[in-house]
This record gives C-alpha cells, sequence and structure tokens, in this order.
C-alpha cells in the first residue's frame, strides 16, 4: 500500500511538471554570434535610415547584441505571434549593458526622444500605425526610473523607463517587468498575447551617439 502512495505521488508531480508551462526565449543569440547587421530571425524597420551599426558576439562571457548609433535610429523585430501565452508567461526578463547614453535623451520629449537601449513589446491592431499599442521599456539619459509617458513621436508607443542616467552604466543589468501588469496600467484593461518583440537603439534626435548591449530575452513565469 505505501509503495502504491509513493508511486502515485510520483506519477502528479512528473504530470504536474510536464504540463507546467514552459518559458519562451526569445533571443539567446547563441546561434548567431560573429553576425553583423540584422541577426538572422529579425526584421528591419521600415522607416527612416537605419544603420544597423550590429554584431552578435561574445562580451563578458556571454552571448548578446552589441548595438551602436551614431546620430541614427535603428530597431530590429522578431514575430511572436502564437508562440507566447501571457496567461503562463506573463514576465519579460532581459539582460542588458548600456556603455553610452545619447546626451540629454528624454523620451517624453518628441526633440531628445533618443535612448541607448529599448525592448519593445506591440501588439499590432489595424490600421496598425495609428490603433497599434507597443510599451517601450527603456534606459532613459534623464528621466527617473518609473517614469510612464506616450511618445510624442509615435503615438502608438508607451515607454516605461526601467533605468536611468549613469546609475548602472557599464554593467549588465537584469530587469523583470509583469507584462499583464505594466499594459493594464496604461490601457486600463488585461492584453491579448503580444505579436511581436523589438528591440532598438537611437541617436538621431540629440545628434550624438549611444551604445549598448542585449543579451537573453524571454519570457518567464513568475
Amino acid at each position: 500500500m505505501r509503495s502504491s502512495i509513493v508511486t502515485i505521488a510520483v506519477l502528479l508531480l512528473v504530470a504536474a511538471v510536464t504540463g507546467a508551462a514552459a518559458d519562451f526565449v526569445v533571443e539567446d543569440w547563441k546561434a548567431t554570434v560573429g553576425a553583423t547587421g540584422i541577426p538572422a530571425g529579425w526584421q528591419s524597420q521600415n522607416w527612416g535610415s537605419p544603420k544597423y551599426d550590429f554584431k552578435v558576439e561574445e562580451h563578458d562571457g556571454r552571448p548578446a547584441l552589441h548595438m551602436k548609433s551614431d546620430n541614427e535610429g535603428s530597431t530590429i523585430s522578431r514575430d511572436v505571434k502564437g508562440k507566447v501565452s501571457l496567461n503562463d508567461t506573463p514576465v519579460l526578463e532581459w539582460t542588458w549593458k548600456v556603455v553610452a547614453l545619447p546626451k540629454n535623451g528624454n523620451s517624453c520629449k518628441k526633440a531628445t526622444d533618443d535612448q541607448a537601449a529599448q525592448l519593445f513589446v506591440v501588439w499590432p491592431r489595424f490600421p496598425e500605425a495609428v490603433r497599434s499599442r507597443i510599451i517601450g521599456y527603456v534606459w532613459d539619459t534623464t528621466l527617473p526610473i518609473g517614469t510612464v509617458c506616450k511618445s510624442e513621436k509615435t503615438g502608438t508607443v508607451t515607454y516605461i523607463v526601467v533605468r536611468s542616467g549613469t546609475d548602472g552604466l557599464g554593467k549588465w543589468m537584469t530587469e523583470r517587468r509583469n507584462v499583464v501588469d505594466d499594459f493594464t496600467k496604461v490601457y486600463g484593461e488585461r492584453p491579448d498575447n503580444p505579436a511581436g518583440v523589438s528591440v532598438s537603439i537611437d541617436s538621431n534626435d540629440t545628434n550624438s551617439v549611444s551604445e549598448s548591449f542585449v543579451a537573453t530575452i524571454a519570457f518567464r513565469r513568475k
């Protein structure tokens, strides 16, 4: 009898583990080390004049996307439609390191809307240019952490400042954001599952330079 109870308990544990939702890794860069420009599996932007001064490299013992910007802006996007369940994996986790901040950047002002690193989660709605919902997690030059504001340049984007200024500059920082909570606070309702994730760097509004690294990006359980 005792052995039967133990066996049942083990089977239930295995079922619980195998049935649990797995984390979804958007990108860990392992397969593209050495690539320059737009990495495989990512798409280019359809506006402006991006330089894509990007290289996937081993940095401090981890694969990462190394991004540089000199008076320009570059964004790459990845399709995650049907791959992310916010009910199961609501937490977006990523690791980044900023090396150079755009001079006097301020995400809330059109004239200075530059960031050394941005990570966007995208919910497209037709017509996408005016109705999509996009949350941009940013490392801002001047705004305090926790600032939330709508982009004056792109009305579909709402920024959330995760890091600010030189605090942590040159160091790897790991962030965890509950996307469901953030979306609900911004838009007043629970989100559907996102369809895209974008990574971006720019310095064109401040006519300066910026530089950063982005390592693993993943949607995880709480």
